[in-house]
């Protein structure tokens, strides 16, 4: 059991950076366009919101895998060509941005209107109340379930040996192959996993106690401009 486990070590490894790969570039680029996306969805009118809605609720009502195969099969009978790393990407990246289109609304949404409208009245531009109200304030909210899609992605990456990229499940599966030791390499497995959605809660809990001590010592947060506390009743 401990000769499978340190004879897969290195093949594991190079899977593993694989993993780390494909959840870096998920996240990244789900954060990106979610938070756009989720910005628009909140301030901006019906006709733009309508179909950001609409993309959102369909990546999120379409199981992962399902997602995998149609970009992976679909996207070359569009002549668009893409290899099995960049088509997995892709569809998972498509899959997150949905669910981090919602995280962004509703702790957007959670803030009392009033904030911007009192940021406004004394001459912020849009951005300005984003940047210096609204954000520092959503923040909050948003990092607890955003680090619960973070894991979420990590997980999901094992998906991506479905069409042929190895990653660390497909490392486990090859080596497996060789040495006939299903157990001790699976357990292996779930360790590295495990290990790596550890370390990003133990960020997470430092990140959200971080920003609640930096809103706690914001020179206005305990007298408030009069006109924020009327918005704020």
């Amino acid at each position: 059991m401990i000769e499978a486990m340190i004879y897969a070590l290195p093949f594991l490894w190079q899977g593993f950076l694989v993993t780390l790969a494909v959840s870096g570039l998920v996240v990244a680029g789900s954060l990106a366009m979610g938070l756009v996306l989720g910005v628009i969805l909140a301030f901006g009118p019906r006709w733009i919101g309508l179909p950001i809605r609409l993309f959102a609720d369909t990546v999120r009502a379409i199981p992962l895998i399902v997602l995998i195969f149609t970009v992976y099969y679909g996207l070359p009978a569009l002549q668009v060509s893409l290899s099995p790393f960049w088509a997995a990407v892709a569809a998972l990246t498509a899959f997150k941005t949905g669910h981090v289109v919602e995280i962004v609304r509703g702790a957007i949404i959670s803030i009392h209107p009033g904030q911007m409208e009192a940021a406004k009245s004394i001459g912020l531009t849009f951005l300005g109340r984003l940047v210096h109200v609204i954000f520092p304030q959503a923040v909050r909210r948003f990092l607890p379930p955003w680090i619960n899609s973070v894991t979420d992605s990590v997980k999901g990456s094992a998906l991506v040996s479905l069409v042929g990229v190895i990653d660390l499940m497909m490392a486990i599966q090859q080596v497996i192959g060789r040495t006939y030791q299903p157990m001790p390499l699976y357990i292996l497995g779930a360790m590295i996993y495990i290990a790596v959605n550890a370390s990003l809660s133990v960020a997470s809990r430092r990140l959200e106690a971080r920003f609640a001590a930096t809103v706690a010592a914001w020179p206005g947060r305990r007298t408030p401009h009069p006109c924020c506390r009327c918005a704020a009743w």
